[in-house]
């Protein structure tokens, strides 16, 4: 069993997705559309292709995925490609590192920058003051 692909549907899908309101969709469509047609609209099962073209314009999306966008079909893949672990999913169980001996480390630098810090000064108030006793 085949089942129908509901454009009207896909139309409205698109547009919450982009955050755009009927009226909105309706003025950039022009001065024929008003928000009561897109809601007629977005009921509808098939769209004449040239309104698919103008929608497709106004919302930059191409007019294929108002024609072949199939829900059902879509969360199947999502859900199978997760539970396969495949696709741009990885599992994070574990770390190849210390989390504590990173801080410890971090620590450490933190330690040994501020004693050359101190160490360098020491050196320079040296300097100065030499220069001030010639």
């Amino acid at each position: 069993m085949e089942q129908k692909i509901h454009q009207g549907r896909n139309v409205k899908r698109f547009r919450e997705m982009l955050g755009i309101k009927q009226e909105a969709l309706a003025f950039d469509l022009g001065n024929d559309w008003n928000q009561k047609k897109i809601s007629m609209l977005e009921q509808k099962d098939v769209i004449e292709d040239d309104i698919l073209d103008q929608i497709s314009h106004a919302l930059k999306i191409p007019v294929q995925a108002f024609q072949n966008f199939d829900e059902e079909q879509a969360v199947n893949f999502i859900s199978n490609q997760f539970d396969n672990g495949a696709v741009g999913y990885q599992k994070y169980d574990s770390c190849s590192f210390n989390p504590i001996d990173k801080i410890v480390q971090l620590y450490d630098e933190k330690i040994a920058l501020y004693e050359r810090m101190l160490k360098e000064k020491d050196e320079m108030m040296a300097r100065l003051e030499k220069l001030i006793n010639k």
